[in-house]
Formats: structure tokens, C-alpha cells, sequence
């Protein structure tokens, strides 16, 4: 984190005015009074609903020693050093910058409509293994998450990973050139944020954004199977890796295989190096592929690439395997939905063999705009009886991923709840020890409360 006098920071602020003793010593920034350290600088946040600012005297009651002031704020405190700036906002943003720009860091922004936080987890997973490495924690993608990461570094850090997350036009440009990364990484061009950009068309667009505060001498590993990014590369003087399934690519998959907890797989370029990743799906063998361009970039040898990947350990609620008292499996994938991801959940069961019956728990998929009911539906269309026992979905949207589920389940096969509790009952009551379930949804549906629902009874 950044260490750094008061008098310091001031001058890496240009602009701004510095109030009382200027020779503390500040350890870390913090935004929220909840979470506060001791001697952390803290920087009140003004929203359309909150101001930061009110909160002062808890922020000092819990440890700031310092800090940051709008200049049109009443009452700044006169215990403690202040730093007055036009706005704290973007000297939280032009902080995260200087200080970026003090250390000897690499930075590797990640960014894509789905599988971004995943790929941010394999290529930490990869690059621990040989350098000291800071990844983004949580949900921290956006104009304020991005720079307190950045201020989370170390001065010793020498790999930055961050994640770039949006959902208009101009935010991934912004955290990129405020990262200014020396490898991107676009995971793949779904349909999440349709309903903000408008087509897949506009979210290329909005992704492609993360080359525009690229190093000159930096990569861009992208997805090479997406047409919408390879017509738009194909004028651009950017040095890239592509990767996905087609074997025109630099990287690609020769052998998939899909067991209990995990996929081992061979890829072209090292076809005697088994990789193996501790999570389940096609898909994540897609994400692993980016992980394993951006090792190269920094050249790790195959064999410690695989190292890493073996050990890797993904954020929570992500193909998540889960076991309940009786041995039934669960994987709960509840973090987010798109239409791309929730096929890949199901197809997944495609794959897993040795369970009496499939059961998938399905919420709806948010943020999809007009097309929203067509997109539901389609994903009811998708499910294949051949190898999917039983749908239930939650949620208003989910009625149509049953509507388009009827035309190949039987009625007693299918069902749609308005009731969490109510469907993991009526689950619960189908499901035996022999069985598998998967859950997906987007985030405001919250179904990993099915899951706990199981895994408490």
C-alpha cells in the first residue's frame, strides 16, 4: 500500500492545498469509515446521495490520520492533516496515477463481457509463481475500485493485474489510460450491458477501449473466434495473441477432458505439457488459454504455467463444486448470468458423467435490454433433455427460459418459482445423493440462498 508523507501526497496532487502538519506519515487509503485502518488517508467520496465528508469524526475516531477535502466543503477538521482538492474523486483517481507511475510495476488489464474475473484469478494463480503480484479484490473494476487498487500496491509489487469492468461507453478508455497496462486481455463479446451499449456491435466497441492506454510496446491477448474484434484489429499496428478453438489461432485447445472437479487439457504450442485447472467447463479451458498468452508474455516456462494454473483458487461462486451432508453436487456458478455464460453452465453438464440425474437451477439474466424475453427464451430452447433432467428457474424473466423449455420437457420436468425457499423445498424433494445441480444467475437474484438452503439441510 502506499506509504507516503502527508507533504507528499500533496504534491502528487497538482492543484491542491495542504492544511496543518504536513510531516505525518500516511499507511493506505480508505474511502469507507467501516473499514479504516490506522493511519490510513481517508478520502470522502460526494455522491447524488451520500457525502463522504459527513462522516469525519468516525473516519479519525477509527484510525485516519489524514485527509482529502472538497474546497467547497464546510467545516474541514483541525485535528488532523487536510488536503483540500477541487474534488476528492479525481484526486483519488489522479493519486492512483502518480503513484502507478512511481513504482516499476507491469500492469496486465483484464477486461470482457464475461469470464474476466476468472481470468483474472488463473493469471494470478500463473504469475505468483514467479513474481510478487497484486490482483484486483472483489468487485473493485470501476472508476473508484481501480484506483484504490492501484494505492493497495506495494513498492515492491512488480505485476499488477487488474480488472476493468463497465457498463457504458468511454469507462474501460478511462481505467486504461489511468492503468496504463502493458499486456490487455479481452476475455470474449457477450451480451451483458446490451441493455446500456445496444448490441454486441457497441460492447466490441466499449472493449476494445482497453488498447487505448496500452504501453507502445505492449500485447493485446485477445479472443481470435470473435469477428467483431479481429475486423477491428485488423487495420491497428498492436502487437497481439490470440487465442480460443479455431486452430488458425496462436493458441488452442487440442484435448478437453472433463472430470469430477476439474479439466485437464493439451494445448498446440507444448502438446507434452498436461495443464490441469481445479475448475469445471469448456469455457474455463477458453479463459486459461488467456492466462497462459499473458505467462508467456512474461516468460514463464510451460511447466511452471501449469504449476500455477494447478493451484489456482477462484473467487467464490464461480463453477464453485459444493458437496451437502448426503453427497449431492452442487455448482453453484451464482455470481452473474449472461446468455453466453448460462449455455456454457448447462452444456456443462453435457460432460459430467456418473450422476443419476442433472438438474439445472436457472435465475434471470440482467441487464439485456429490449431482447431480454428473447434471450430467455432462447436459453429454455437451448436446454437439451437428452442430458438435463429437470429446469427450475426463479425470477419474472425465467418464466420465458420455461416457456422455452416446454417444447421439449415433459411439465412435471420444468417448473418457475417467485419463492426461493419454496424452490429449494420443491428441489430438495426431487434430489438424491446420486445427483448434480447447477445454479446460475445474475447477481441480483441472489440464488447462491438455494445453495446455502441445500448445503443447511
Amino acid at each position: 500500500m502506499i506509504v507516503k508523507t502527508v507533504n507528499e501526497i500533496s504534491a502528487m496532487l497538482l492543484g491542491s492545498e495542504l492544511k496543518n502538519n504536513s510531516e505525518v506519515k500516511i499507511e493506505g487509503v480508505s474511502i469507507d469509515t467501516r473499514t479504516i485502518k490506522e493511519n490510513n488517508l481517508f478520502i470522502p467520496i460526494k455522491g447524488e446521495n451520500f457525502n463522504g465528508h459527513q462522516f469525519i469524526k468516525k473516519a479519525i475516531e477509527n484510525g485516519a490520520t489524514a485527509t482529502l477535502w472538497n474546497k467547497d466543503e464546510p467545516n474541514p477538521p483541525e485535528d488532523i492533516p487536510v488536503i483540500c482538492v477541487d474534488d476528492t474523486l479525481k484526486a483519488l483517481q489522479m493519486l492512483a496515477e502518480a503513484y502507478r507511475h512511481q513504482l516499476k510495476v507491469k500492469v496486465v488489464g483484464i477486461t470482457g463481457s464475461n469470464g474476466k474475473t476468472t481470468t483474472k484469478d488463473m493469471v494470478e494463480a500463473v504469475l505468483s509463481t514467479t513474481y510478487k503480484v497484486l490482483k484486483t479484490e472483489g468487485n473493485f473494476n470501476n472508476h473508484i475500485g481501480l484506483p484504490l487498487t492501484l494505492l493497495r500496491m506495494k513498492e515492491d509489487t512488480e505485476i499488477a493485474i487488474l480488472e476493468m469492468g463497465m457498463s457504458s461507453r468511454g469507462e474501460i478508455e478511462f481505467l486504461s489510460q489511468l492503468a496504463k497496462p502493458d499486456v490487455a486481455v479481452i476475455t470474449n463479446i457477450g451480451e451483458s450491458h446490451l441493455q446500456d451499449l445496444g448490441s454486441r456491435d457497441g460492447i466490441a466497441e466499449a472493449k476494445l477501449e482497453i488498447v487505448s492506454g496500452l504501453h507502445e510496446d505492449g500485447k493485446l491477448i485477445y479472443t481470435g473466434d470473435e469477428p467483431l474484434l479481429v475486423s477491428r484489429l485488423k487495420d491497428k499496428s498492436i502487437k497481439t495473441v490470440t487465442f480460443g478453438q479455431s486452430e488458425t489461432l496462436d493458441l488452442y485447445p487440442i484435448s478437453v477432458e472433463q472430470q469430477e472437479s476439474g479439466t485437464r487439457f493439451t494445448i498446440n504450442k507444448q502438446q507434452d505439457q498436461l495443464f490441469y485447472v481445479p475448475v469445471l467447463g469448456q469455457h474455463n479451458v477458453h479463459n486459461a488459454l488467456a492466462a497462459i498468452a499473458v505467462g508467456r508474455y512474461f516468460d514463464l516456462p510451460f511447466h511452471k504455467i501449469a504449476e500455477g494454473l494447478k493451484n489456482l483458487r477462484l473467487t467464490s461462486m464461480r463453477m464453485e463444486v459444493q458437496k451437502t451432508s448426503s453427497g449431492l453436487t452442487i455448482i453453484n456458478d451464482a455470481y452473474n448470468a449472461s446468455p453466453t455464460s448460462t449455455k456454457a453452465a448447462i452444456q456443462l453438464l453435457k460432460d459430467m458423467d456418473g450422476y443419476e440425474k442433472r438438474i439445472v437451477v436457472l435465475g434471470d439474466m440482467l441487464e439485456l435490454g429490449d431482447q431480454e424475453k428473447e434471450f430467455h427464451f432462447e436459453i429454455g430452447e437451448f436446454i437439451d433433455p437428452t442430458y438435463v433432467d429437470y429446469v427450475f428457474a426463479y425470477g419474472p424473466l425465467s418464466t420465458y427460459i420455461i416457456e422455452g423449455a416446454k417444447q421439449a420437457f415433459a411439465s412435471e420436468r420444468i417448473a418457475h418459482f417467485d419463492d426461493k425457499e419454496m424452490l429449494a423445498k420443491e428441489l430438495k424433494a426431487v434430489v438424491s445423493s446420486r445427483d448434480i445441480i447447477v445454479v446460475k444467475g445474475s447477481r441480483g437474484m441472489k440464488l447462491e440462498e438455494v445453495v446455502n438452503y441445500l448445503l443447511e439441510r
